[in-house]
């Protein structure tokens, strides 16, 4: 659909933030959630784990070749092998539940298979993520709604430009907030599968 606050100049970048920040919300979601651990292996549980490579807060991801061998290992080869020790214990201290195992060379990560309370708990967590997604998306909405009402206090639109306007980030903020759900229900779905 044509934005009606994309056609009005006072508002266009505010419709462009508006929508980029939105967006940026549920990439982080979509982020969040790959890196959820379901029953298999998945280079993406390794995302949010950083490891302090001379200072610096370095995801494992960039540190070595990240790869799923078989349904329930993860392999991490580091590119330097002094960071071996640094990563094995990245991991295991990263809250996630995995226990990784080094030969000084590879870091082998076993992942368990999951029972039906664990399950439930990612599932809790998960609605908790999903919850504070929409809480982000909603804060957005609310500054543009700010926005719009102070370019109508200013004169800068008319009344029903900024009707519409809002009417228009309400539905912005409903189709965000609904994919965010789409996605958790699938999510929820492939976790809840045995």
């Amino acid at each position: 659909m044509a934005s009606a606050m994309a056609s009005i100049v006072a508002l266009k970048d505010v419709h462009n933030e508006l929508k980029s920040r939105m967006e940026k919300s549920v990439e982080d979601f979509r982020a969040s959630l790959a890196s959820t651990r379901t029953g298999r292996a998945n280079v993406h549980m390794l995302d949010q784990i950083r490891v302090d490579y001379y200072g610096t807060d370095t995801p494992v991801t960039q540190m070595g070749q990240v790869s799923t061998p078989e349904a329930t290992l993860i392999l991490v080869q580091p590119y330097d092998l002094g960071m071996v020790g640094a990563i094995e214990k990245a991991i295991r201290t990263s809250g996630t539940g995995l226990n990784p195992m080094t030969d000084g060379k590879v870091i082998r990560v076993p992942v368990p298979p999951m029972n039906e309370e664990r399950r439930r708990d990612v599932v809790k967590q998960l609605n908790k993520t999903l919850e504070d997604h929409k809480t982000a998306i909603r804060n957005i909405r609310r500054d543009g709604n700010d926005q719009i009402k102070k370019a109508g206090k200013d004169k800068l639109i008319s009344a029903d430009d900024e009707k519409r306007a809002s009417d228009e980030v309400q539905q912005l903020t409903d189709a965000e907030i609904r994919r965010i759900e789409d996605l958790f229900k699938a999510k929820e779905k492939e976790v809840m599968t045995v």
